[in-house]
């Protein structure tokens, strides 16, 4: 039980970007001893409960790891960092401590093989490549031309305005082939709503 979550109200995807501001004690703790250990923490998608304060009553039993890649002190004088999503885990077991950070025991889930962009992509591609141009996105250096299926449908269903439970279905496919099906069936729906 030594893997310290960290409830967030968005789902983080393996190779995707995520800058947080941390200011609860328990956070400050925990980045300065993952830091330490050179080790990263699990996001986990707040299902009920506040981001802040006691430890969400629900979250999702499907994360993320994060990785630190940078960090700063924020003009606000609190501590800034970037992570990265690397594996996919399911939480087995959860103990909150006293002062409310969730420790846990998970298993980590296998990542199958890339595969090639198909000709069928080019439309999800350049919705990817239009999410670029916000300033939002670039400034976490993402969207643009990806190599394959798997950066694609991860930097998609992160970016997108999707619930927090259809991130998690998408996150919870472990193909990225059933993963962009999954958002282009999401896409249709959102359309479909729009033109009736």
């Amino acid at each position: 039980m030594s893997f310290p979550l960290f409830p967030l109200n968005t789902v983080l995807f393996p190779g995707c970007v995520l800058d947080l501001q941390i200011f609860e004690a328990r956070y400050l703790d925990m980045i300065s001893a993952c830091m330490k250990r050179g080790e990263g923490f699990g996001v986990v998608g707040i299902l009920e409960g506040e981001e802040v304060g006691e430890a969400a009553s629900r979250f999702a039993a499907l994360g993320c790891e994060a990785v630190i890649r940078d960090f700063q002190q924020r003009p606000n004088g609190l501590l800034g960092i970037r992570v990265e999503g690397a594996r996919r885990f399911h939480v087995d077991k959860v103990v909150v401590q006293p002062d409310q950070l969730a420790l846990a025991e998970v298993s980590w889930l296998d990542e199958p093989d890339d595969a090639p962009l198909l000709a069928e992509h080019a439309d999800l591609a350049a919705l990817l490549a239009a999410l670029a141009e916000h300033p939002l996105v670039s400034g976490l250096g993402m969207g643009g031309a990806v190599s394959g299926q798997q950066a694609l449908a991860n930097q998609l269903a992160y970016l997108l305005p999707f619930s927090i439970e259809q991130k998690l279905q998408a996150l919870m496919l472990d193909e990225p082939l059933q993963r962009l099906e999954h958002i282009q069936g999401l896409l249709d729906d959102l359309q479909g709503e729009l033109t009736a």
